[in-house]
């Protein structure tokens, strides 16, 4: 079994002359029956970067849509964003984009 290391994230949303701003992750993913594992093990792999994460998909229970999208809110390195959405546009039948938002003081 694949052992994951505590993390320690600074959570502060805001610091003295900085802008607030949230780092969030956008995942389309086209197969969910072939890509969900993929997409699944990638965000657990990253999860200390992950604060809030929620999906969504067209169907209910005999009709269940073969895509969904994944909305995540990350903390942390933009860096390591940018890695994680990397990582995940690799995996088929998935696209996956970084969005910034800030609100200027």
């Amino acid at each position: 079994m694949r052992k994951f290391k505590p993390c320690s994230v600074n959570l502060t949303e805001k610091k003295k002359g900085v802008p607030m701003g949230k780092n969030v992750l956008l995942i389309l993913v086209g197969k969910r029956k072939t890509a969900a594992i993929n997409v699944q093990k990638t965000l657990t792999g990253w999860g200390c970067l992950i604060k809030t994460r929620l999906g969504i998909h067209d169907g209910v229970l005999d009709s269940c849509s073969d895509k969904g999208l994944i909305f995540c809110e990350l903390v942390g390195e933009k860096k390591k964003a940018r890695e994680l959405t990397r990582k995940l546009n690799l995996i088929k039948g998935v696209k996956a984009e970084l969005v910034t938002l800030k609100l200027d003081d």
